[in-house]
């Protein structure tokens, strides 16, 4: 590890993903912040990104546009298929696929040019509405993938992939998150917040959000839309 430990955040302007990066500059990570603007009709989640990596001192933060609107097959970037409100069973449409993959491969081409040591990505797999891509053995497969594809895993020093949270419920990401400081009153978790980040409050990610704090017995900080 190099005196100097970097690490790419994955931030996408909610609750996990702020605390993640929270987390990181714990570990004594310098941390650049990754932002992917992949299409998503909930914009607001990037403005809230902005918020996050400048209020917790982040050197950069960077946002890269991948636009997967094209294809759609998401309720997140399909505007003809609906947000559900109601708890569904199976993956949800609100999945979009091959997201995570496509995050995590342009964070690890980052990571690569700025030698870093580390990346770190808010994934869960407790608290969470079922997809593939938050698993801890996609994590284990894309590690590996990481220490074959790039110059500095062939070399025998591959970037770890780091996910803090992924084995913590809702509540515990809070908790973790008040123990470091984060504001949770700027980030954005709704699967369709308005242009302003006010929550719909029925979505799935709303609804694990706000039992996480209930649980925590702490006010809820989330905007809600009228």
């Amino acid at each position: 590890m190099s005196p100097l430990m970097r690490a790419v955040v994955l931030v996408s302007g909610g609750l996990d993903s702020a605390t993640t990066l929270a987390i990181a500059k714990e570990h004594g990570f310098t941390c650049h912040a990754l932002s992917v603007d992949y299409g998503q009709r909930h914009r607001a989640e990037l403005d809230a990104a902005r918020t996050v990596a400048l209020s917790q001192g982040a050197v950069e933060h960077r946002v890269v546009r991948v636009d997967l609107s094209g294809w759609g097959g998401s309720a997140l970037t399909d505007a003809n298929i609906r947000v559900p409100t109601e708890a569904c069973e199976g993956i949800p449409v609100t999945y979009v696929p091959a997201r995570n993959t496509i995050m995590l491969s342009l964070a690890l081409g980052w990571a690569e040019v700025l030698k870093a040591d580390a990346i770190f990505c808010g994934a869960n797999a407790v608290d969470y509405s079922g997809y593939p891509d938050c698993r801890p053995e996609y994590f284990t497969a894309f590690q590996q993938l990481a220490r074959l594809a790039t110059k500095v895993g062939v070399e025998g020093a591959a970037i770890r992939i780091e996910t803090p949270i992924i084995g913590l419920s809702k509540a515990e990401i809070i908790r973790e998150g008040r123990r470091l400081g984060v504001d949770y009153s700027g980030t954005v978790s709704c699967y369709q917040a308005n242009e302003a980040g006010e929550a719909c409050g029925r979505c799935d990610a709303c609804r694990l959000r706000r039992e996480g704090f209930e649980r925590e017995g702490l006010a809820d900080p989330t905007r809600y839309a009228a």
